[in-house]
């Protein structure tokens, strides 16, 4: 049986593999989770578990795309835009997929209502206990080469 730490990354993994929508995301406690997916996604719970080592379990797993953005994080409102809130999670994130693809990533900042929606396609939604303000990030799988 898998440990703890594993379930979440292989059960996105998994389900990725048999969906066709190819977005995850990956949502912070202050997400309105549950209700995304009423309009969808597949709710994962992971209450506890902070984003960034989710993000690095699941970049083992399977690739980001490589033909479209692959990252999207939801941007500061406009208020947060003017007192010049920094959002320090969003380095780690970065940081964490260049590492995993061995290159930058190109990274899109959604407006908040626009994330929300691109949200509601998302195959799944895994509630954290990340606790960064603005930790939210939706990621798109790439494909999954086999090796002959």
């Amino acid at each position: 049986m898998p440990s703890r730490r594993s379930v979440v990354p292989n059960e996105v993994s998994n389900e990725h593999r048999r969906q066709i929508r190819s977005h995850s995301m990956l949502a912070d406690v202050h997400f309105p989770t549950t209700s995304i997916c009423r309009c969808g996604p597949r709710e994962i719970r992971a209450d506890g578990h902070d984003i960034p080592r989710l993000l690095e379990a699941i970049l083992r797993l399977f690739p980001l795309d490589s033909y479209d953005t692959p990252v999207m994080l939801m941007d500061r409102v406009e208020a947060d835009k003017a007192r010049d809130l920094k959002v320090t999670v969003w380095k780690k994130y970065e940081e964490i997929a260049a590492k995993a693809e061995g290159k930058e990533v190109s990274v899109k900042y959604l407006e908040r209502f626009d994330f929300y929606e691109r949200a509601k396609k998302a195959f799944a939604v895994v509630h954290t206990g990340e606790t960064a303000q603005y930790g939210n990030i939706i990621i798109k799988k790439g494909v999954v080469l086999h090796e002959d």
